[in-house]
């Protein structure tokens, strides 16, 4: 599906703490990624009500020097009984700057909402 553009606006409060807790995780280049969140952006939706989002970094900032354009934290989101219902994606762009954020979700029917962020881990409501 391609993305819909967007005029580029701040993160809002469920990205960024998904965005918080997924980058919390220590890898090579995680502090990088972090210091970028306060000027990233979100340029696109990933289709109709989606909560994926394309992601822009407003230079300057430092670059992050990822081996590959997936954040390397695995990031399965739960549902209230413990069932999986899918991963949060986080993807850069060539290992250096936020690109995407993406709910990959294993459900019959596609999340309107992030998972939300108790105690540190990220939780889907049933």
């Amino acid at each position: 599906m391609a993305s819909l553009p967007i005029d580029p606006r701040p993160l809002n409060a469920d990205e960024r703490a998904v965005l918080e807790t997924i980058l919390s995780a220590e890898f090579v280049g995680a502090s990088q990624l972090r210091d970028q969140l306060d000027r990233t952006e979100v340029t696109a939706i990933r289709g109709p009500d989606s909560v994926s989002v394309d992601l822009r970094v407003r230079e300057p900032c430092e670059h992050a020097a990822l081996r590959t354009e997936l954040v390397p934290v695995d990031a399965h989101v739960h549902d209230p009984s413990g069932a999986y219902v899918g991963e949060i994606l986080v993807w850069t762009d060539r290992g250096a700057t936020l690109a995407a954020l993406e709910f990959a979700w294993v459900t019959d029917e596609m999340p309107t909402s992030l998972p939300a962020v108790v105690d540190g881990r990220l939780s889907w409501p049933s």
